[in-house]
């Protein structure tokens, strides 16, 4: 059986001219791990807009219906990694996307106020620990496209997860693994762990879910 797993970033906006998501997202994405894995990753780097997220990442979640899915998203001003554990019926609708659109008519506006996910948010964190990261438990994505995004996405049925990284450079607790081994590198190496783990939860839940029908019909 194979495991369907969505990796995605965010493409550059104002403050942020080379998102660092959007390259950390293809990285786990292509990694050699998955093939011996029975798992199919594909990286979808989102435009920095809310329209995105009707037109572009709930169709091709409702679409292909991946089993787990990794979010990544940057805080510009962020010193730690922080795991998001759920998203919020909020947005800045004063604050322009990268293409000067607004919240309005986003997913910011539907009705439940918070979805928090199905995943594993602590154990996430103790791989980024482990792995030498800084790293915190967030229970607030901004309100932004971020949050939005996440909350809209919390929508389906399978575990997903939203981790905000640093700008590169920083999050390390040791700043000279960088001299020896990229910044990136290094990250999409311990994200992948995490994508593993979410792949392994969506896994298991969706042979649960076969079982369950059966299992009913025979009671």
């Amino acid at each position: 059986m194979t495991t369907r797993l969505l990796v995605t970033g965010f493409g550059p906006f104002p403050r942020m001219p080379r998102n660092p998501t959007s390259r950390l997202a293809v990285a786990v994405a292509r990694s050699p791990r998955w093939k011996h894995l029975r798992i199919r990753a594909a990286a979808l780097v989102l435009p920095t807009t809310y329209a995105a997220i009707e037109t572009i990442l709930l169709p091709r979640l409702r679409e292909e219906r991946p089993d787990a899915v990794l979010m990544l998203g940057v805080a510009g001003r962020a010193r730690w990694i922080r795991v998001e554990t759920c998203g919020r019926n909020q947005a800045a609708s004063l604050t322009p996307d990268a293409a000067g659109g607004s919240a309005q008519g986003a997913p910011g506006t539907m009705p439940a106020r918070v979805r928090r996910t199905r995943a594993r948010p602590v154990a996430a964190l103790a791989t980024l620990r482990r792995k030498g990261w800084r790293v915190r438990l967030s229970s607030h994505a901004g309100r932004y496209i971020c949050n939005a995004s996440y909350y809209a996405a919390l929508q389906e049925d399978c575990p997903i997860l939203f981790i905000h990284v640093p700008r590169p450079g920083r999050g390390l607790r040791d700043r000279g693994m960088t001299r020896v081994r990229d910044w990136h590198d290094l990250l999409a190496e311990a994200l992948a762990e995490i994508a593993l783990e979410l792949a392994r939860q969506g896994r298991q839940q969706r042979a649960l879910q076969r079982r369950t029908p059966a299992h009913r019909s025979a009671v």
